[in-house]
């Protein structure tokens, strides 16, 4: 899959394309649809298939001081939509000078001019321009007049309701993470460079692999059993483990930090990228009185998310 990130390096090769544009954040089922909309659409125009999205997430510039919300990072979001079959990711640079597009505007400067895109697929609540005052009936106005196709996908729905990123934010924030994988069609995951930590759990007989949580909305706080992907390397594979997402009561730390303890694994991952899935929440954080408390309660944590994982 190849990202384009300046509109000024489109080059012919590249016009042409059948877009699904949005945020995508998660690509949960919904995203999906739309993306599975605009595949059916590049097949029978014998195009590449792209999907168009923004960075940094819009709401990084209206509601900057909000907390962290993104399911995923640019680069997950990137991998994701690779394993969907993408051939061209548009990341449009989000600032001041693109919101101050009119709908028009940005029809004519991102979509025709700017990317020379075909065909684009958008959602039912599709909304742009300045003051989001374009809908989809806007753009498929302004794709008849500027020679682009419009297609509009309808949203996706499970039994629990629509299917969205706050839906599933929510359910994340419930502690309830196989109902976040319901909605995405995929588990939750979080991914990164294993970065050096305080080395605390070495010394207890459970090394851990740290993911920052920079920017990333926050589950529930506690124990999960968990899925490790490990991209590549000599240790290169899937493996099960159980996590901590907290901020380390017992040693006095208040900034969130994702821990994983990989079962039977035996290497050094420190800057290596792994991805880990959220599969089950197990526990709350706890504060313990003592070590030998803290390490007896973890080797019980392991004991539970072997279990739960021999049937996943």
């Amino acid at each position: 899959m190849r990202i384009v990130r300046d509109l000024s390096m489109i080059d012919p090769d590249t016009r042409g394309a059948v877009a699904a544009i949005g945020n995508f954040d998660g690509v949960h089922l919904g995203h999906q649809a739309v993306i599975d909309a605009a595949a059916q659409v590049a097949v029978a125009l014998d195009a590449p298939l792209g999907v168009m999205t923004f960075e940094p997430h819009p709401r990084n510039l209206f509601v900057p001081d909000a907390p962290p919300f993104r399911l995923m990072n640019a680069e997950s979001r990137a991998d994701r939509l690779a394993r969907l079959g993408i051939d061209l990711l548009f990341e449009v640079p989000f600032n001041r000078d693109l919101v101050a597009l009119t709908p028009h505007d940005f029809a004519r400067q991102i979509i025709c001019d700017g990317l020379g895109l075909r065909h684009v697929v958008v959602g039912t609540d599709f909304c742009f321009g300045k003051d989001r005052a374009g809908d989809a009936a806007a753009l498929q106005a302004f794709g008849t007049d500027m020679g682009f196709g419009v297609t509009v996908a309808p949203m996706v729905a499970l039994d629990a309701g629509r299917v969205s990123s706050t839906a599933i934010r929510q359910v994340l924030a419930d502690g309830d993470p196989r109902a976040a994988a319901r909605m995405l069609g995929h588990w939750h995951r979080i991914a990164g460079p294993v970065q050096h930590g305080e080395k605390r759990g070495r010394d207890m007989g459970y090394p851990t692999a740290n993911l920052a949580m920079d920017g990333l909305h926050l589950p529930k706080l506690g124990v999960y059993a968990v899925l490790i992907d490990i991209a590549d390397g000599p240790q290169a594979g899937q493996y099960h483990g159980v996590a901590s997402l907290g901020v380390r009561p017992m040693f006095g730390e208040n900034q969130p930090n994702f821990e994983t303890f990989i079962f039977d694994f035996d290497g050094d991952l420190y800057g290596q990228h792994i991805s880990v899935a959220l599969v089950e929440f197990l526990r709350p954080e706890v504060k313990f009185t003592t070590v030998d408390n803290l390490i007896a309660q973890m080797d019980a944590d392991s004991v539970q998310a072997r279990d739960v994982l021999s049937n996943v």
